[in-house]
């Protein structure tokens, strides 16, 4: 399963996040290191690294509910472990939650299967924006 249209993210689009598989509370994303993704040392930039975990737990938070739900994250939480180069696969799953909060976990593993990052974070249910809803925001599910 891959995120439905309504779904898209422009920031993701952006940073060329591959969907590689969404489904049943678990995503798999990916993206390839380019030089403007670079830091001073020339791995992928940290704020980079945070971007991919926050949108891979971000797509496993919603196909948990079957992307009925769209989500915003309220915290994320992310170390560093490695410096990241090549292509740099996310895996996130769903460890908790209830009706309005969901919680993930995920981490980042580089070409050699080298742990790059891994992180935790809380995201809040929302209804999906649709046409004039997006702009003035979605509702907050309670």
């Amino acid at each position: 399963m891959t995120s439905p249209p309504s779904f898209r993210n422009p920031f993701t689009d952006l940073l060329q996040i591959e969907e590689i598989s969404i489904e049943g509370g678990a995503a798999r994303t990916a993206i390839e290191h380019r030089p403007d993704f670079s830091n001073m040392h020339g791995a992928v930039h940290g704020g980079v690294l945070m971007a991919l975990i926050d949108t891979t737990m971000a797509r496993a938070a919603m196909s948990r509910q079957e992307f009925r739900l769209s989500v915003v994250s309220t915290g994320i939480s992310v170390n560093f472990t490695s410096p990241g180069f090549g292509r740099l696969v996310a895996d996130a799953r769903v460890v908790g939650g209830g009706k309005s909060v969901c919680f993930c976990e995920a981490e980042i593993r580089d070409d050699h299967g080298h742990l790059v990052a891994k992180g935790m974070g809380t995201f809040k249910y929302r209804k999906p924006p649709s046409g004039l809803q997006a702009a003035q925001g979605p509702e907050i599910i309670d």
